[in-house]
């Protein structure tokens, strides 16, 4: 048995820093190469005890941690909706997590979002509160916060706390008790929050520090594994690599695996039966996608690591499904039930998905279920002709729904122009969150398109007041100053007074001299109104009303989803000022 080295997974809210924090640990930048500055793709980087040490052996013995694994296992996941494949199913690959949080930024929609799923897999974390040195009057520099701190002055001592104590409150609301690391009186009932900067690496020793002795003080059972028993990973990414043709990324989290050994793992189309021809292992620090550097051919590897595999017939291995080295025998009906579970719930309306990975293919339904969608299709591989005429066939039902979605993927020639010709939107990109971004941007501008047309065929209500001394002419037509207190003035209506009665009909609305298509709330400007008579009947001081004709009070009932609460009840108002009217004639 064995005290294998804990997973870790980094999370948070987008531009808050990830993979920034692991590129100060590994001395690399790897963010730089990622599409939209952002990771896509699960990565895993080793970082030994003896660069732990060397960081911070002087807090391993503050803090009284006796550490007896090889060192971490980063996980640099694409943002928090792929954490959910990186699973064991049932449970998460992860042993502990950083949780970074822009300090200056606080807690985010998707920060909130990463603590819930740390919840319900019940994952241990840390709070690296990041870019500290973005702080006013913070001066931040490599090394241990625990000293920089004490050369900091009263007033930036005083903001760092300020802002700690925000998100101590923020984590309160969703159920953990938190404090700065340092202030701690038991890490197993509070979430230790590390004031960090990946820009200088201040706060990197801390934090390396307790993600080591609180995953071995706390979770060594977990840790402690037999490494002969047969080795289970999730796969990463299937690569071609020049001399040993198609390889597969994987993450290991279980037993071992060692070269000739038999392998099963999930494919594209069935299980796929191989056998390993070589284990090539990143050196040190080096993040598995880069392959600038060699790798190190090992013959056996343990459990928890980051591994690529060659072997034959690896052409149609499945990222983000399982994979098992065979002991038993029955592995591969352990696979099938595994990849049966992970399948996307269909249905019979919807849009088609496409991505890379079961991964990202996870990730991005669980976006769009909040956005009300649910996919027809979804499948890992390039966009086909066949994907489009499945998305056409929602156009006659639901039109906003013949849409495919394709992360990281390719667009076949013959599925592109078809796409043009069937008038099929296809959102595609490599950033998940940019393509459900371009998503909303479009379902927007069709709503206001539409709400547009609609409310271009009614009259809209307004309420507006006639400014004192702004008249400018006194009759045919009347043009004075009025102020919009509420509703949207536009040209055509009839106004209507406090009594009812009609004054005349709205020719023009201008502001300086320039016409106006409308004026909102607030706004002050000239109109034209043709048989008001200045005097006669309208009076500067009044406050006037569009008329809304009797046939038009049915149309609002239908207009619920395009005017907003406010305009309803101006709606009502001018409804009760002509009833009234009505009751006197």
């Amino acid at each position: 048995m064995i005290v294998r080295q804990p997973i870790v997974t980094v999370l948070g809210h987008v531009d808050h820093g990830k993979t920034k924090f692991l590129d100060m640990v590994r001395g690399t930048t790897i963010t730089e190469a990622e599409a939209g500055a952002i990771t896509q793709h699960i990565g895993a980087t080793e970082v030994p005890l003896r660069v732990v040490e060397k960081i911070a052996g002087d807090l391993l013995k503050k803090f009284g941690f006796k550490v007896e694994s090889d060192g971490l296992l980063f996980i640099d996941t694409p943002g928090h909706e792929a954490f959910t494949n990186l699973r064991k199913r049932g449970g998460s690959i992860a042993d502990i997590a950083v949780l970074v949080i822009d300090i200056n930024q606080g807690v985010q929609p998707q920060t909130e979002e990463a603590i819930e799923i740390l919840k319900s897999f019940k994952v241990p974390f840390i709070v690296a509160a990041n870019k500290i040195d973005m702080l006013q009057g913070y001066y931040s520099k490599e090394g241990e916060f625990s000293k920089n701190i004490q050369e900091q002055s009263d007033k930036a001592e005083q903001l760092l706390d300020e802002k700690i104590y925000v998100l101590v409150g923020k984590l309160f609301e969703k159920g953990f008790n938190a404090e700065r690391f340092d202030r701690c009186n038991d890490f197993t009932k509070q979430v230790a929050i590390v004031p960090t900067s990946a820009k200088t690496g201040e706060g990197i020793p801390e934090a390396l520090v307790l993600l080591s002795g609180l995953s071995q003080k706390f979770l060594k059972d977990r840790l402690t594994i037999d490494e002969h028993k047969a080795g289970k990973g999730t796969i990463l990414e299937v690569k071609e690599e020049r001399g040993l043709g198609k390889t597969v990324d994987i993450i290991l989290y279980e037993g071992m695996l060692e070269i000739n050994e038999p392998i099963v793992l999930g494919g594209k189309h069935e299980i796929i039966e191989t056998k390993i021809r070589a284990l090539l292992k990143p050196k040190p620090l080096q993040e598995i996608r880069q392959t600038t550097e060699k790798f190190n051919y090992v013959k056996q590897v343990n459990a928890a690591c980051g591994v690529k595999i060659a072997a034959p017939n690896l052409g149609d291995a499945l990222p983000g499904a399982p994979l098992m080295g065979v002991k038993k025998g029955n592995e591969k009906e352990i696979i099938e039930k595994e990849i049966a579970e992970v399948k996307v719930e269909t249905s019979a309306d919807g849009v088609v998905l496409k991505a890379d990975t079961l991964g990202a293919l996870e990730a991005l339904v669980m976006l769009l279920e909040k956005q009300g969608l649910k996919p027809k299709h979804a499948d890992v591989g390039d966009v086909t002709r066949r994907d489009i005429m499945d998305a056409l066939s929602a156009k006659e039902k639901k039109p906003l729904e013949a849409i495919i979605f394709a992360f990281n993927v390719g667009i076949e020639g013959a599925a592109e122009e078809e796409a043009k010709k069937r008038g099929i939107k296809i959102f595609s990109g490599n950033v998940i969150y940019k393509i459900v971004e371009d998503y909303e941007k479009w379902i927007k501008e069709i709503k206001e398109t539409e709400r547009k047309k609609v409310l271009d065929k009614v009259v809209l209500p307004v309420k507006i007041e006639f400014l004192k001394g702004f008249v400018f002419r006194n009759t045919d037509p009347a043009i004075f100053g009025v102020k919009v207190l509420d509703g949207t003035l536009r040209a055509g209506p009839e106004l209507i007074n406090k009594q009812g009665k009609i004054i005349g009909r709205v020719e023009a609305v201008q502001d300086k001299n320039e016409s106006l298509k409308e004026a909102k709330k607030g706004k002050e400007v000239a109109v034209s109104v043709q048989g008001a008579t200045i005097g006669r009947n309208v009076k500067p001081g009044e406050t006037l009303f569009s008329y809304i004709p009797k046939s038009s009070e049915e149309k609002y009932e239908k207009l619920k989803d395009f005017l907003k609460e406010d305009d309803f009840e101006l709606i009502q108002e001018i409804f009760k000022i002509q009833k009234q009217k009505e009751a006197v004639a």
